[in-house]
């Protein structure tokens, strides 16, 4: 935990009081069935929610069903087979040693990654939605057809576990891949059998749709029995498939020489080292390369004793398909076992069928710690005593992409394919960086293997474990030493179960020119570069133009010359863009109306608007500098030398400069609304937890409102969720800011990028920061882009200072300049442009401005006889959503919630369908923060519909129960839709040492119809609350909200002393005999 003060949060859900100890059905029965209601998580990964399972002898008979079980509902590569305590110490093995309410964590090997299982049970704070976060469903991946490959469903070899000799070969069509369980089903009905679990031919787990479709063409179908070893020879069952580049034979009719495959037999001789430990435990395959295939792998089992001993011979009979002549073979192990390594001798070949022999010296460890680390190694046979192919050191180069959170901390696999084979599948582990597959970098790897002669395509995935392991890939470029010859895999794609299309495995091609896909790269960042600077380039926008080598901005004098020396305020450095056709603009001074910008016969000038010369071509480049070029003579382009002159040829390249840095007047005027994009396609966004990340995508949900302060100093207030200010406060940076100082930021622009950096006012040298997996932080100014951000106008604001509106005629005449303003003008036609989802998301946004009054909603809400100054806020819950925090104040001055006054707000309530309850509180701040609200009126502006609500309650710290918040619900009919019920709520503290807290406790009630909010826990039956192994009564009134389903603790601890440890809490209904029981048992800061 972190010596910082920090507000946590634990959820915990339900078990009822029946459930515990449930009644037996019969009398005959003595003891009942004891359910265990148990969590279980992924190891290493604490974005994956967790499931929740009941555990009783009906619904698991043993340890293996409980295992396949929950291979369907945690996502591992090879399905779940090992369960551990949540730091992973112990192994769970019997059903017996679970325990009721405890959390396991779930692996699909032996080691396990601890998570933080707290932040695993984190779920969104009940103020911004009543209901659970559904993600939305991934777009439909695309799909790519490569020259030269039909498209058509795939076919897939089913064979029986432990018998090879039965399989059947199935097509892997929409109809039975609608999901895993279909497929299940499918193949039970093939296989005449039951079918529950799938196996790969070497007998790792299958436990997923995508596996199935990743797979070698080969899969064993099990029942519920282990998987069985046997000779699952794949080649044998399938059409013959040459290699590409091997021709094939044409026999014409009337051949005797037949085109059927005919299996051999093989007898395999190795000879294990006789140096020390060179042994091993580990279970050993090989792969046998021909002329027309690949053989399967093959295990090598023993029947008596122990194999690959020290200084032993082992010899194995083996029956593989038709593959043609032998050139190679691959050998491996599983590394598994208490002793893996292994260091091998020889391989000696003998085909029973041909008498052929062929040797093969290998002399070479396989070990990870041992030489270079690969448990896996290819070998050529000899003919005449000469190795047949060549073996070669691949040099393969991994790019990973600059996005925020685009390195993955997982195990990276590729497969190399070329005319002459595959490497199969590789782990790359070992490169020249220190950590592998960072944001932006580039990894170097080393790959051993026989000659696969030119190279086609590769496969490249990882395995999906590890915290953040989502992976953005750039491209791939393999040397070949033997050919020199290089090969290019673009890529540019997330290989991420939350991103894109899903998938963390994909397919690439080889590029036929190296130096056209390096081109082709640089174009796609190119135009991505456009995509998200166009926005400048609107007609009416104000701009400047910096030169990074003269260190000024571009000025354009009375008489026409033209420099490049400008400082920031001179006023003949600012142009307005008056015209706007894809890429071309025409840029005229701001200050000399009749001239602009133009290019004549090469030479930077002022020249009469609206002239030919005067058109120019915006080309960004993927630093996001521009160039500015002719449009009547293309290859033209503005040059200044290092004096800021205009360029001759006399100048010399290298004191030349052309690339400009765009910036635009007027980003943060008061009541912009902007995004804070940290690349080409993120932006920062505030999360449903409250927390701020860079990763977030470029729409409506990263918008954010400006409230200027001052010159240069701004706060940043969520469009999406209202009264949620950016902030650095208690050395975190989030978006819970309530618009203190915490919340005021310095604008630091930055002239080498024309980006911003935010400094806090209230702490001077922090600023808003960027950790690599996107996280918002504090940070120390520094010069990279950890502190960067790239500011979009979204609608531009106006120059009134905070608190003073506009007239209505004026506000229309902004939003009305405004949609004219916000055409995104697309890119030349020769550039071909993405489209623009930021353009998409600002038609949404301002096409919003004209249905406000489907929205609007006047709310009148009378005060009784004692006022109050404190900050009042609005919740409005209906049956499709929820709305709020809305809070109720004024731009004016005018004093609000006065005894006796009724003050009339206008609100925005969109989708929640029928409104069934409201929540009104006030924060308790301010010297008089004690409230007598008498009654709520809301009017529906356009229907008049009118929702009365009676409330006559004190909302005060020291009045009644010492609440600040209250529920009321909808009447019809004299009656209320659902009744006000006082919830009885006991905390039960634990018995540790330092259990209790002196920290205010809060707490929120989730059910079927929504929740109750964040309520702090005030008055209690004790003198003092939450000590240790004591028992705190509470009551919390609000709307009925049905069965409960879960409750969510938050303690304010301000450090490690404080922090508290809840046992379980209790929930009673008024009225009913029955009680809700949340267990807990974990700390809560």
């Amino acid at each position: 935990m972190s010596d910082t003060p920090s507000t946590g949060f634990s959820i915990i859900h339900p078990t009822s009081s029946e459930d515990q100890v449930p009644p037996p059905r019969h009398l005959s029965l003595t003891h009942p069935v004891v359910a265990k209601r148990i969590s279980f998580y992924k190891s290493g990964d604490p974005q994956f929610g967790g499931v929740r399972v009941v555990v009783n002898p009906r619904s698991f008979k043993s340890f293996d069903a409980l295992l396949d079980n929950l291979s369907r509902k945690v996502p591992l590569p090879f399905g779940v087979r090992n369960i551990s305590t949540p730091r992973g110490r112990h192994s769970i093995t019997r059903l017996e040693e679970l325990e009721d309410g405890e959390s396991y964590l779930c692996s699909h090997g032996r080691k396990v990654q601890p998570v933080d299982l707290d932040k695993a049970r984190r779920r969104p704070r009940p103020w911004l939605s009543s209901r659970a976060i559904s993600a939305h469903a991934p777009p439909h991946p695309v799909a790519v057809a490569v020259p030269g490959k039909p498209r058509a469903p795939r076919s897939l070899v089913v064979f029986r576990n432990g018998d090879p000799k039965t399989r059947r070969t199935v097509l892997l069509s929409r109809r039975v891949t609608q999901s895993f369980e279909t497929f299940l089903q499918h193949l039970t009905e093939v296989m005449q059998r039951p079918v529950v679990k799938l196996y790969a031919t070497d007998g790792r787990r299958v436990p997923s749709l995508q596996a199935v479709i990743l797979s070698s063409g080969a899969v064993v179908a099990a029942g519920r029995e282990p998987f069985k070893p046997g000779n699952y020879d794949i080649q044998k069952y399938l059409l013959p498939a040459r290699l590409p580049g091997i021709s094939q034979r044409v026999y014409p009719k009337g051949n005797a020489k037949s085109e059927s495959r005919k299996s051999s037999n093989w007898k395999v001789f190795i000879i294990t080292s006789d140096l020390p430990d060179a042994g091993t435990s580990s279970q050993i395959y090989i792969i046998l390369y021909g002329q027309h295939r690949s053989s399967a792998p093959i295990y090598l089992y023993g029947t008596d004793g122990a194999r690959f001993q020290d200084g032993h011979e082992d010899i194995f009979t083996i029956t593989v398909g038709d593959i043609g002549t032998l050139f190679k073979i691959r050998i491996g192990h599983t590394n598994s076992g208490h002793s893996p390594s292994w260091h091998c001798k020889e391989i000696q070949l003998h085909n029973m069928n041909s008498g052929k022999q062929f040797y093969v010296p290998v002399q070479r460890w396989f070990a990870r710690d041992q030489e270079d680390g690969e448990i896996c190694r290819e070998f050529p046979v000899l003919s005449k005593g000469q190795p047949i192919l060549p073996v070669t050191i691949y040099e393969v180069n991994v790019a990973t992409g600059e996005l925020w959170n685009a390195g993955t901390v997982a195990n990276v696999y590729i497969s190399i394919h070329g005319e002459k084979g595959d490497t199969g599948s590789r782990q790359l582990f070992r490169s020249k960086s220190s950590f592998n597959f960072l944001r932006g970098q580039t990894d170097t790897f080393f790959l051993e293997a026989v000659h696969l002669g030119d190279l086609c395509k590769i496969v490249i995935g990882h395995d999906g474990l590890g915290p953040g392991n989502g992976w953005f890939l750039d491209d791939v470029v393999i040397k070949d030493p033997t050919t020199n010859y290089e090969y290019v895999f673009f890529c540019h794609r997330w290989l991420d179960q939350g991103e894109d299309d899903c998938k963390i495995v994909r397919e690439l091609y080889a590029k036929d020119n190296s130096i056209f896909s390096a081109r082709q790269k640089l174009e796609l960042k190119r135009k991505e570069t456009w995509t998200a600077e166009s926005w400048k380039f609107t007609k009416g926008n104000t701009l400047q133009f910096y030169n990074k080598l003269t260190g000024g901005f571009v000025r354009l004098h009375p008489d026409g010359t033209v420099d490049a020396i400008g400082e920031k305020t001179d006023k003949y450095g600012v142009f307005d863009v008056i015209f706007n056709e894809r890429n071309i603009c025409i840029f005229q001074s701001h200050e000399i109306r009749h001239l602009s910008l133009a290019l004549d016969n090469g030479i930077v000038t002022g020249m009469v608007s609206g002239e030919a010369t005067t058109e120019l071509r915006v080309l960004y480049q993927p630093n996001r500098c521009a160039l500015l070029e002719s449009a009547l003579v293309p290859g033209h382009t503005v040059v200044f030398d290092r004096h800021g002159k205009i360029a001759d040829a006399s100048s010399g390249y290298a004191n030349l400069s052309k690339e400009f840095v765009i910036f635009v007047k007027g980003v943060f005027l008061n009541s912009a609304v902007v995004l804070l994009a940290t690349s080409l396609c993120q932006a920062l966004c505030l999360q449903p937890d409250g927390s701020c990340t860079g990763v977030g995508s470029q729409s409506e949900k990263s918008y954010w409102k400006v409230h200027k302060i001052s010159s240069g100093i701004c706060m940043f207030e969520s469009v999406k969720n209202a009264q949620m200010y950016l902030r650095i406060k208690d050395g975190r940076c989030d978006g819970t800011g309530t618009g203190d100082v915490y919340c005021h930021f310095k604008i630091k622009k930055n002239l080498e990028n024309a980006s911003i950096s935010l400094e806090s006012t209230k702490s001077p040298g922090l600023f808003v920061g960027l950790q690599s997996d996107g996280q918002a932080k504090p940070m120390i100014y520094t010069k990279d882009e950890n502190v960067c951000f790239y500011p979009q106008v979204i609608q531009f604001g106006r120059e009134n200072p905070m608190g003073m509106s506009a007239t209505p005629s004026q506000e229309e005449e902004k939003i009305h300049e405004s949609k004219k303003q916000k055409k995104i003008p697309p890119e030349s036609e020769d550039r071909s442009p993405l489209p623009s989802s930021t353009a998409k998301e600002i038609r949404h946004f301002q096409s919003g401005k004209t249905l406000l009054s489907e929205d609007e909603w006047k709310v009148l809400v009378l005060t009784g006889n004692t006022g109050t100054r404190a900050n009042v806020t609005l919740w409005v819950y209906g049956d499709k959503g929820v709305t709020g925090p809305i809070s109720l104040r004024k731009d004016s001055s005018e004093q609000l919630f006065l005894p006796g006054q009724e003050d009339e707000f206008q609100v925005e309530i969109r989708s929640i369908g029928n409104i069934y309850k409201i929540r009104i509180g006030h924060d308790g701040t301010s010297e008089q923060p004690e409230w007598k609200l008498q009654r709520v009126t809301m009017q529906h502006t356009k229907s008049k519909k009118i929702l009365d609500f009676a409330a006559n309650v004190w909302l005060s710290r020291i009045q009644a129960d010492g609440d600040v918040v209250c529920e009321l619900p909808v009447v019809k009919g004299g009656q209320a839709i659902f009744p006000l019920v006082r919830y009885q709520v006991d905390v039960y503290t634990g018995k540790l040492k330092h259990a209790e807290t002196e920290s205010e406790v809060f707490l929120c009630l989730f059910g079927e119809r929504g929740d109750s909010g964040l309520r702090l826990l005030y008055k209690s039956n004790m003198q003092v609350k939450f000590q240790r192994g004591q028992i705190d009564k509470f009551q919390v009134a609000a709307v009925s909200l049905g069965k409960l389903q879960k409750v969510l603790l938050r303690c304010e601890a301000s450090d490690k002393s404080q922090y508290w440890y809840c046992e379980q809490v209790v929930v009673r209904e008024p009225g009913t005999t029955s009680k809700s029981i949340f267990t807990c048992q974990s700390s809560s800061t």
